[in-house]
């Protein structure tokens, strides 16, 4: 790994002027926080050697460097999901990949159905802890020495002192536990019971083998889920990925706000 490591840096510090201290992973209908990036370099994942390619819908799939919020950061616009076919272990080298480019911290944010009742479709949550039940860990393997510990700690998943600066513009937002599925489906009645039961507030297909790695290579995180819908059983009706992209558009500008401050805040 640590070869292709070094060619993909090698590649994309060739093209960028610039080390970004800040990543920022935009998830389904959320890419539209990429636009306002300033002084954009902007380069496809397909260009990248070894890169993987997003093919979810509402993942555009390129790396946007510049400036936000008087930041340097980098944006993936499109993420990479397990139900797409990719390994754990190729979600870990993106994060590698963040970690040696310069990143120190990372904002993730996701799409996710709400679990807890008192939340509503629109509702941005900021996720104070999570439950793996994609069954799957980026770590699983001979440990990449270089980065971390053989066994990293999970107790805190985010960053505290971030999170409360971002709490003092935004006191009202909510917080919630982020439960992972390995989807593609979207989970039953029966499943999202179970889930209320383990203490999951919010359910998605994606995050947790980001935070898993970025844990792992002391990179700092802080997390949004923006609820796009009630999760199954709650509401009689179907679920549809329509929804959830709506939704996020619908709630542009509110995101847009916490995220840029919360870089501000830095």
């Amino acid at each position: 790994m640590k070869e292709k490591l070094n060619k993909t840096l090698k590649f994309i510090n060739s093209r960028i002027t610039e080390s970004p201290k800040v990543g920022l992973i935009l998830g389904s209908g959320l890419g539209f926080l990429a636009d306002k990036i300033e002084n954009k370099i902007e380069i496809n994942y397909e260009e990248i050697p070894y890169f993987p390619n997003s093919t979810a819908p509402g993942h555009e799939g390129k790396l946007v460097f510049g400036k936000l919020s008087g930041k340097s950061v980098v944006a993936l616009k499109g993420r990479f999901h397990l139900y797409e076919g990719w390994s754990p272990e190729i979600i870990k080298f993106v994060i590698y990949t963040l970690k040696m480019i310069g990143v120190e911290k990372l904002l993730i944010t996701n799409a996710a159905g709400a679990i807890n009742k008192t939340f509503k479709p629109g509702d941005i949550v900021l996720v104070k802890d999570i439950i793996n039940l994609q069954f799957r860990n980026p770590l699983r393997g001979p440990n990449e020495e270089d980065f971390g510990p053989r066994f990293p700690d999970m107790s805190q998943i985010y960053d505290k002192i971030w999170a409360s600066k971002v709490k003092e513009y935004f006191p009202d937002l909510k917080e919630g536990v982020y439960l992972a599925v390995l989807g593609p489906s979207y989970e039953t009645p029966a499943e999202i019971k179970a889930f209320r039961k383990f203490g999951a507030d919010l359910v998605g297909m994606s995050t947790v083998p980001e935070i898993i790695a970025a844990k792992h290579c002391g990179i700092d995180c802080l997390v949004f889920s923006c609820a796009t819908n009630m999760a199954a059983g709650i509401l009689d009706q179907p679920l549809s990925h329509i929804e959830v992209l709506e939704i996020a558009n619908k709630v542009k500008n509110d995101f847009s706000n916490i995220v840029l401050k919360s870089l501000e805040v830095l």
